[in-house]
């Protein structure tokens, strides 16, 4: 509450609260008691859409149950693309010419994001710009963003044969060998579950877009998105975790929990996560660390097409005044 009200935001109209649910049997995802003095004061709807792979979250109706079921029992709850997809054009970018979200992304004057900042197996993290691109895209356009994203199993004999990466691969692409794990890239929809499944991470980026490319395209349209409609970001670095809530049996955090932030800038809260996480880690880039993709490359596209600033002044909400990363993490 503190923090959306220290953005002096105003926003009107009939206002979207995005989040996520959490994936059935995902511990990592935030406690949604946090959002009630929000709730009760702004009287936003929980706003999300269905997912690419096969889950609870792939259809509507179980999808709102699993959010009840998570406790989202306090406000209405909208699946964007419930009643199909529509598309805007995009001019000017490089990898599309057409974004598709949920038919009832217009049905919204204004959004609050509000993101879990934490690891992602293909985007090194997920922040603010995966939560309005991944989560206001419809399958249509997840599936245009991850294209060509397709990781590779390890067949240099370590495999144990846990089977988990076959049970949890939602689009049924994994086989066992003797030698290991075989993708079928006819039948892979590049969500990056068995990165995150895999005990010994046998699982790495291999025949897929370039790094950059992916990035890139979560950044396009996160662009166009924020651009339809007013946005304010809220992000929260709690159990940080190597992967997102998307996975099912998501690691344990590998970092304690650091705070939130708010800002109007979708580039600068991106920035500052970037920042006090490595600083809480101890290194340049966290998540490059964890999972050899630098979430980064997010930023700094986002900064070149014009959407904010990577330049910031940190305020702590409870004394008003300006504090540095050091302070921030005591």
């Amino acid at each position: 509450m503190k923090l959306y009200e220290a953005l002096d935001a105003d926003l009107s109209g009939k206002i979207g609260l995005k989040v996520h649910f959490g994936e059935d049997g995902n511990q990592n995802f935030l406690n949604p008691e946090l959002l009630k003095p929000l709730v009760d004061k702004v009287k936003p709807t929980f706003v999300e859409t269905n997912v690419l792979y096969v889950s609870k979250r792939r259809f509507t109706d179980s999808h709102i149950a699993l959010a009840k079921e998570h406790g989202f029992t306090f406000a209405p709850i909208d699946i964007l693309d419930a009643d199909g997809e529509m598309s805007y054009s995009a001019k000017g970018l490089k990898h599309f010419k057409k974004i598709k979200t949920g038919s009832h992304f217009e049905n919204y004057d204004s959004y609050i994001i509000y993101s879990h900042f934490k690891g992602h197996g293909s985007a090194g993290f997920g922040g603010a710009i995966k939560n309005v691109s991944m989560g206001f895209a419809s399958p249509g356009g997840k599936m245009a963003m991850h294209a060509s994203n397709f990781p590779c199993g390890d067949l240099s004999g370590k495999c144990i044969q846990c089977n988990r990466c076959v049970q949890q691969c939602p689009a049924g692409a994994i086989s066992l060998t003797e030698d290991g794990p075989v993708i079928d890239t006819t039948k892979c929809i590049g969500c990056a579950k068995c990165l995150a499944e895999c005990p010994l991470g046998l699982f790495r980026q291999g025949q897929r877009a370039e790094e950059s490319v992916f990035l890139e395209r979560l950044t396009e349209y996160a662009k166009v998105f924020s651009e339809k409609k007013p946005m304010v970001y809220i992000n929260v670095m709690a159990n940080i975790s190597k992967t997102c809530d998307c996975s099912a049996k998501a690691p344990e955090p590998f970092m304690g929990d650091i705070g939130a932030v708010s800002s109007k800038d979708i580039v600068a809260i991106e920035m500052v996560c970037h920042e006090l996480t490595a600083k809480k880690f101890g290194c340049e880039d966290a998540f490059k660390e964890v999972n050899g993709v630098s979430g980064l490359q997010q930023v700094d596209y986002a900064y070149q097409l014009g959407m904010g600033h990577k330049k910031y002044v940190l305020v702590d909400v409870l004394t008003g005044e300006r504090i540095t990363l050091e302070d921030a993490l005591k």
